[in-house]
């Protein structure tokens, strides 16, 4: 294999504060995993993971390792991190593809889940696994939420998510795709069939705006909604992408795959705001970065631009007389995502962001609903999703066994 993943686990010192299960937003015990692994215990190890995070396989491809477990190492004091998400991926690889989950006795209890995303199936799961009916409620066609239709096959083969289906199904568990919660299917109407608890996991797919003149042409495209299927859009020969984060990366590399031979990313600050790695594989890949650029204005030949400084304190202005124009056949505006408000004629309390309103441990204003993942907390990590749901699992287990 190309990455000696054994080499690797033995580079471990097994240090008895481990620095990096600290840095990851689960607290993978990544040094029992490890031993467990060298130790010629790989079926342990891997049930260890996937008991910790359902979605471990997940992660260890998509996780921010350079600012969690990996950077948290301690090697990196002298030399390179032990690089878990190699290790990590190799045994839940290997566990995952022939894991037979099996679940409680059913104790004839449902419970709906909305959404599929990473919160969703963290959820479902779990509480398959101590013997609930789960009913999870899709609004496309397939399940994975953002794992899907948010995430490159490059960096996360939908094979894994189809594999994920058929475990679901082992367990149990039902699934209804193509039903949006809040328009044909309210939450009066699951809780009127038995439903006994609710999960809302509906994630963050409503594009943020710029609010400038020329947003709506007919060459600008929303980076959430290309990555759903990039396969529809005929982009041209340029692109100009407004927005420097990971999803912006995401999509800038995969504009790149499907034939655009220029692809541009504008930065409003001097530092783009994906991870390093992000930013170093789409170099790698052949993107073009331009930094403190403020779009003034998208016309069908491009964006205008406005240079702009920051000062000690961070605050923006921008320099006069600096407006410039920067042709592209294409513009995506790639600037994060916020919720859809589908769900506050259900009773359900949202902020002014249009995000659930939950308290710790998921919670809703409306009794038996309960919420988790980026609808909750904003566009945020798959396993700081995950580690958020399973607090949310337990607190609906406690719940419905109380009634």
């Amino acid at each position: 294999m190309a990455f000696d993943v054994i080499s690797e686990a033995k580079r471990c010192l097994k240090c008895k504060n481990p620095m990096c299960k600290a840095g990851c937003p689960i607290n993978t015990p990544i040094p029992d995993v490890i031993k467990l692994f060298l130790d010629g215990n790989i079926n342990e190890a891997g049930e260890l993971l996937f008991e910790n995070n359902p979605l471990s396989l997940v992660c260890s491809l998509i996780c921010n390792h350079e600012n969690q477990c990996e950077g948290h190492c301690v090697m990196n004091r002298k030399e390179a991190p032990v690089y878990f998400s190699n290790i990590e991926n190799y045994i839940s690889d290997n566990y995952f593809a022939k894991a037979r989950l099996e679940r409680k006795k059913s104790n004839g209890i449902k419970a709906a889940v909305i959404g599929s995303g990473p919160a969703g199936l963290t959820i479902a799961i779990l509480l398959a696994l101590k013997g609930y009916d789960i009913t999870i409620f899709e609004s496309r066609d397939k399940i994975g939420g953002v794992l899907r239709y948010g995430i490159p096959e490059f960096r996360l083969p939908k094979t894994i998510l189809d594999n994920y289906r058929k475990q679901l199904k082992s367990l149990g568990i039902k699934i209804r795709p193509n039903v949006a919660i809040g328009k044909s299917v309210m939450l009066d109407d699951l809780f009127r069939d038995g439903y006994r608890a609710v999960s809302i996991g509906t994630g963050v797919w409503w594009p943020n705006k710029l609010k400038i003149k020329g947003e709506t042409l007919g060459n600008v495209h929303y980076g959430i909604h290309y990555l759903t299927n990039p396969d529809v859009y005929d982009l041209g020969n340029s692109v100009n992408i407004i927005g420097a984060g990971n999803a912006a990366m995401d999509v800038a590399r995969t504009v790149l795959r499907h034939g655009t031979n220029k692809v541009t990313v504008f930065s409003l600050t001097p530092v783009a705001a994906a991870s390093h790695v992000e930013v170093e594989y789409a170099i790698i890949d052949g993107v073009d970065f331009l930094y403190c650029k403020k779009p003034a204005e998208i016309v069908d030949e491009g964006v205008w631009f406005e240079d702009v400084v920051f000062d000690e304190e961070n605050q923006m202005s921008v320099i006069p007389d600096s407006k410039a124009f920067y042709p592209a056949d294409s513009t995506i505006v790639s600037i994060s995502q916020g919720p859809s408000n589908l769900l506050l004629k259900d009773g359900v309390h949202v902020n002014n962001k249009g995000l659930v309103v939950t308290d710790t441990r998921g919670t809703t204003s409306r009794d038996g609903v309960f919420a988790s993942g980026d609808v909750v907390r904003g566009a945020k990590t798959v396993v700081e999703a995950v580690a958020y749901s399973k607090q949310v699992a337990e607190a609906m287990d406690e719940y419905m066994q109380k009634l």
